[in-house]
């Protein structure tokens, strides 16, 4: 009988529980450095990017240049870690300064707008806003997420 109040007071916990709610984008700390640069993120609050991973922690980027620099790097940066452990990643909307899905983000490059770390990708919500972005600052090219490239993120250095 305790046995039976042991495993029905367990699946009433877990079912109370339920499934790991998925977090949202979160503001980096004053002490979150990326892990790309070095930098502390919460002096560039218009360009921080973050990788949310499912255990709770989070990693913070000055940019999304540095984010893609740690994404296609993975091992690099996180040795004991597999990409499949995130859970959602997120980059700053160029115009509305809110954090939006990075997988979602349009990125503009080659135009006359810096990061904090030069040359940047600069992401955008809509396609349409990306084309204007460009007209108006002089981008070169627009790409989705899976088109960047670790030889093209070297090329912004």
């Amino acid at each position: 009988m305790r046995n039976l109040i042991l495993v029905l007071l367990a699946v009433f916990l877990f079912a109370e529980q339920g499934p790991c709610e998925e977090k949202g984008p979160l503001k980096p700390g004053p002490k979150d450095k990326c892990p790309v640069c070095g930098m502390f993120v919460a002096k560039y609050p218009d360009w921080v990017a973050q990788v949310l991973f499912k255990d709770g922690t989070s990693v913070f980027f000055d940019g999304a240049k540095d984010f893609f620099k740690y994404y296609l790097d993975f091992k690099r940066y996180e040795p004991k870690r597999d990409r499949s452990e995130i859970q959602a990643m997120y980059v700053t909307e160029y115009y509305s300064l809110e954090p939006i899905e990075a997988r979602q983000a349009f990125y503009v490059t080659g135009s006359d707008v810096y990061g904090p770390m030069g040359k940047e990708l600069i992401p955008l919500a809509r396609e349409s806003d990306a084309r204007q972005f460009m007209k108006d600052h002089g981008g070169k090219r627009l790409l989705r997420f899976d088109e960047v490239t670790a030889k093209l993120v070297k090329e912004l250095d």
